[in-house]
């Protein structure tokens, strides 16, 4: 990106690495200049907490805030009744109203992590409020009538879908009107003149920016940020367990801690600049180092990234756990706690089947690779038997399970 400028915000979206494309940087900058500006990026509720593929769009809004403007977090409770078809091979699972609710309660808990919500400096917003007592005729006629089917089929979000010749519904089909509509709303309501988000929501932004257009000639902005992906190829935010979660009552702060951690050498100088507040210089002095430095490095990015979501108390104790566990060999105060019931324990399970019942190992075959490849420790004693029992009295008041360098639970009886 070779553009220079101006204004704060978009110097940090360049100089951080965050700006993948935009509508007309030129006059978004001037609009940033003459600020402040209200932005937003909309979350459909579809899962209890967000994870850490979302927490670089929310670094943005957080950037957006510091750098003097007004930041929307817009909760999808109409839209996430549709389900956004975008690269999905088939249709969301349909939520009940009260499970949509739920699940925007607890991203709502990260948000107020990020953001200052106090006397109006962010606003977080609901679309049903517009969404549900939409007028279905006067919608069609008002609204429907500013979009081209032909050109909707053109969105690489749709057309890679019907490519493969996989069903696309109505109710889908109709998900980037309503997120179109969105924009118009926000627009008209709360002077929002710039909708941010992920690279694959590309189309979707500019459907918005036309109709308010259309409807409003009101001069408004895209911007969108990069897909990431870690250097050895894998979507950012995925682990061998699945999603990491930025809600703390579904993954601890411990186990946020190893995730970043445990980043590749190569991704840690720009995870730096995404996720952490220090300045570029630093990011870029300590994403250079290598051998056993690079590991300090990764210690200063998995503190700053969790001190932002859960504290600097949790941070701390998360390193603590970490250097007891790994440097000293002990069990570690905060380490992930896997339950087996007495029932399913019974007089005693193999070793394999503990570590899939407890969830651990996700198959059987993977726990017996795992033990076969030396990387299975009991209480930090290696395991070479796949038949092992382990038993009430192994377990004890905790056993600490060790997969790998990385990987370490408490397993207890429930």
């Amino acid at each position: 990106m070779t553009y220079r400028a101006k204004s704060d915000f978009l110097h940090v979206m360049i100089e951080r690495g965050y700006l993948a494309d935009c509508t007309d940087l030129q006059s978004l900058d001037d609009a940033l200049i003459q600020g402040p500006v209200t932005a937003y990026i909309g979350y459909d509720a579809t899962a209890a907490s967000l994870h850490v593929g979302h927490l670089l769009n929310i670094m943005m809004l957080r950037w957006f805030q510091k750098t003097g403007n007004r930041p929307l977090t817009l909760m999808g409770g109409g839209t996430t009744k549709v389900g956004d078809p975008s690269f999905r091979s088939e249709e969301r699972p349909l939520l009940t109203p009260d499970a949509i609710q739920s699940n925007i309660d607890g991203m709502g808990q990260v948000f107020a992590r990020y953001l200052d919500y106090g006397d109006g400096k962010a606003l977080m917003l609901n679309n049903a409020e517009w969404l549900d007592n939409l007028n279905y005729l006067e919608f069609l006629r008002d609204i429907g009538r500013h979009f081209s089917v032909n050109r909707m089929l053109s969105f690489e979000s749709v057309k890679s879908r019907l490519d493969r010749e996989q069903s696309l519904s109505f109710l889908e089909f109709n998900y980037m009107i309503l997120q179109a509509y969105d924009f118009l709303e926000l627009y008209r309501r709360y002077d929002c003149r710039l909708q941010m988000g992920g690279s694959d929501q590309w189309g979707n932004i500019i459907n918005g920016i036309d109709l308010t257009r259309r409807v409003l000639d009101g001069e408004i902005f895209g911007l969108t940020s990069p897909l990431l992906t870690t250097s050895d190829g894998r979507k950012m935010g995925k682990s061998a367990g699945g999603a990491v979660w930025l809600n703390g009552a579904m993954l601890s702060p411990y186990e946020f801690w190893q995730f970043w951690r445990n980043t590749t050498d190569a991704d840690v100088g720009r995870f730096l600049k995404l996720y952490t507040e220090l300045p570029v210089d630093e990011c870029d002095r300590l994403g250079a180092l290598s051998g056993s430095e690079i590991n300090a490095a990764k210690v200063i990015l998995a503190n700053e990234v969790t001190t932002l979501l859960h504290g600097a108390e949790a941070a701390a104790s998360a390193e603590a756990t970490a250097r007891e566990v790994f440097e000293q060999g002990g069990a570690g105060g905060d380490l992930e706690i896997a339950t087996i019931g007495a029932d399913a324990l019974g007089a005693g399970l193999s070793v394999v089947q503990l570590l899939v019942q407890t969830g651990i190992a996700p198959s059987g075959k993977e726990a017996k690779r795992l033990i076969a490849e030396g990387g299975l420790r009991l209480n930090n004693e290696a395991i070479a038997d796949p038949q092992l029992v382990v038993d009430a009295g192994l377990i004890g008041d905790g056993l600490k399970v060790s997969v790998g360098k990385k990987k370490h639970r408490m397993v207890q009886v429930g």
